[in-house]
């Protein structure tokens, strides 16, 4: 190789050494240190990160002191364009964090230096908030909102703030007694487990006030004062919180509020925190955000160690504000519950031991009047989510079919003792008069519930005509004013042989609750489908949350997967005619039928229909006990879960409610 080749190759060599260089800037190796700084600080960690001016530990220390009052809330941090000149590199920061309801985002901008082969973040409080000084850390005060009631008919309030006092240990006020002793006695006092409090008292702080139960103050407490005070360190604490009128009061309906748990914490995204209160089940949670409303929360900047005596001291406040969330109370859900009414209904069914329901509506609005579920449903809400086969009260729905392939209640009808459907032998309930059997009007065979006229009509009503007259009541089809967690009852629309046979009396897959079997009924005496309604302002705070149990598997029904989904729309809708001739025959259940017992309710007369339907694999099977009834401008429906016979277990209990409700 000649002398010129070789100058060539080495200039060549030369500029590119020299543009490669000028390439190399260092941008690289600062965007890799910005990554590291932004999601260390995100994570509000940085002892990894190298810093000029201050050690890593140092710096991270001092970073979590800052941020303290925010805890557990972490910020998300993303970093900018970054700029370099001269082997320093600005960035900005942006952060945003998550403040109760809102949202605080604000700009930094930080500096990285070039030492060696290395990027230094240069060290200064202002890139963690704008403008913190040296000593300077957050402070976060919140202003709690309170929660708002839960309204009854002519807003009537149901659930609000009523006074109740938390009974339990003081542990400063102990003084030399044994805080074993004083748990275990204070614990018995209350009727809480000795041993399970002892051994929280044991495991509270010093100066911890270790709450035992918490008591309504409203002069039902037996406990007094006097009792909880004779107990070393034993001290009632006042205080008030949401509660219905009593502990049972539409309890699963409504739901409860209470202080949240951790769970409920960490479920909540950062929405609650300790010591808020929160809904549990019902409307207290499906409506959870309209109710608790937003707290007001204030960030400040202020000197580390700055004490509230020193604040209240000083004029103007020594302390910058940062960011605020201003207070909004929570807004009243508004619904169309009778507190007499509820409550009544809750004591007719006081005494009954199995799950029970009953639900009352007034037909020429849909308003939800009641909706009690008895001490036997153990907390379950029977008379909104139940799914229960509902027996005998179908043949509302079956004699509605019927009217519109040209019966009429005079119609003639073959009532047999028995029927076989496919190897399957069907008969009339026990003690079915004698005198109804044979050719009867249909008006008679449902008076009596003739289970075997009405299996004998399947051939000429055919399961999807059952579907669409149970749609016309307004079972199964959906309820767009309801405003809270149903269901509102199921009707397959197709089915052959035994199945559509049982149809036909309300068993096989037939399935209602007993909200369903009340518009049913009120549909009946309104004369066109009830549109069910029981919140009146839904959409008054956030977008509700899906109902807690909306969807679930009642004892004895069948799972809520089985179930067929309800109609948008009633398809053809009740008419006044047809309404008038199922009333008719309503009424001669209790004029001729086996509800005579109805006849002396007083004021309008009353129309009813009982139901009976078989469940489990008992022999003789158990039974659900219906009846549903309309009286005047009001519908009612009474379920016993495992009852007997419909007339005898559940027709005392309307009875009583009706004579009772006036």
């Amino acid at each position: 190789m000649g002398n010129s080749s070789k100058l060539s190759l080495a200039l060549v060599g030369l500029i590119l050494g020299a543009s490669l260089v000028a390439c190399d800037d260092g941008r690289a190796g600062a965007q890799d240190a910005v990554k590291q700084l932004a999601a260390a600080v995100a994570a509000l960690d940085v002892g990894s990160v190298a810093f000029e001016g201050n050690d890593s530990g140092a710096a991270n220390d001092q970073l979590k002191q800052v941020f303290k009052a925010l805890e557990p809330v972490k910020p998300s941090v993303q970093a900018g364009e970054l700029k370099l000149e001269s082997g320093v590199a600005t960035v900005p920061l942006a952060y945003s964090w998550k403040i109760g309801s809102d949202e605080w985002k604000y700009t930094v901008s930080a500096q990285l230096k070039k030492s060696g082969d290395k990027w230094l973040t240069v060290w200064n409080p202002g890139i963690l908030v704008p403008d913190l000084a040296e000593g300077e850390v957050l402070s976060s005060s919140v202003e709690p909102a309170q929660r708002a009631a839960i309204l009854g008919a002519g807003d009537v309030p149901l659930v609000t703030y009523r006074p109740v006092v938390n009974v339990g240990i003081d542990k400063p006020q102990l003084g030399g007694a044994d805080a074993a002793d004083s748990a275990t006695k204070l614990a018995q006092l209350v009727g809480v487990d000795p041993a399970v409090y002892a051994a929280q008292v044991a495991a509270a702080g010093p100066a911890a006030f270790v709450s035992a139960i918490t008591l309504r103050d409203d002069g039902t407490r037996t406990i007094t004062d006097g009792q909880i005070s004779a107990i070393p360190g034993g001290r009632a604490v006042k205080d008030m919180l949401p509660l219905a009128p009593t502990r049972t009061f539409a309890r699963a309906l409504l739901g409860t509020a209470a202080e949240a748990s951790a769970e409920q914490i960490e479920k909540s995204g950062g929405v609650l925190k300790a010591g808020d209160t929160t809904g549990t089940g019902g409307l207290q949670q499906q409506y959870d955000a309209q109710l608790r409303g937003t707290d007001g929360i204030t960030i400040r900047a202020q000197k580390a160690g700055l004490t509230a005596e020193e604040i209240k001291a000083a004029s103007p406040d020594p302390r910058r504000l940062l960011f605020r969330v201003d207070i909004k109370a929570g807004t009243p859900l508004k619904t169309t519950l009778d507190p007499k009414l509820q409550q009544l209904a809750e004591d007719v069914l006081g005494k009954v031991g199995p799950a029970s329901a009953i639900v009352a509506l007034r037909p020429s609005t849909g308003a939800v009047l009641a909706a009690a579920s008895g001490p036997g449903s153990n907390g379950y809400d029977t008379a909104m989510l139940g799914q229960y086969a509902p027996g005998s009260i179908f043949k509302i729905v079956d004699s509605l079919a019927m009217f519109r392939n040209g019966m009429t209640p005079d119609s003639k009808v073959d009532c047999p003792a028995t029927l076989t459907v496919d190897g399957r032998t069907f008969k009339n309930a026990e003690g079915y008069p004698a005198t109804s059997l044979g050719s009867v009007t249909l008006r008679d065979a449902f008076a009596h519930s003739c289970n075997t006229a009405f299996i004998n009509a399947r051939d000429g009503v055919s399961q999807a005509q059952l579907e669409a007259a149970a749609t016309s009541l307004g079972v199964a089809a959906e309820a767009p004013a309801l405003g809270a967690g149903a269901f509102l009852g199921s009707v397959p629309g197709a089915a052959e042989g035994t199945e559509h046979a049982a149809s036909m009396i309300g068993q096989g897959k037939v399935l209602m609750s007993p909200l369903a079997a009340a518009i049913m009924a009120g549909s009946v005496a309104k004369g066109s489908p009830v549109s069910a309604q029981l919140v009146l302002n839904p959409d008054a705070g956030t977008a509700p949350a899906a109902p807690a149990g909306a969807d679930p598997t009642a004892a004895g029904a069948s799972p809520s997967s089985s179930a067929a989904p309800p109609a948008t729309g009633s398809g053809t809708p009740l008419t006044a005619a047809e309404a008038a001739s199922l009333a008719d025959m309503m009424r001669a259940v209790v004029t001729s039928g086996h509800a005579g017992f109805l006849a002396s309710v007083p004021g309008a007369p009353v129309g009813a229909k009982t139901g009976t339907a078989e469940f489990g694999n008992d022999n003789p099977p158990k039974t659900h006990a219906w009846i549903v009834a309309v009286h005047g401008d009001l519908a009612v429906a009474v379920f016993v879960e495992d009852g007997g016979l419909g007339a005898t277990t559940s027709g005392p209990l309307l009875k009583e409610f009706l004579t009772a409700a006036g």
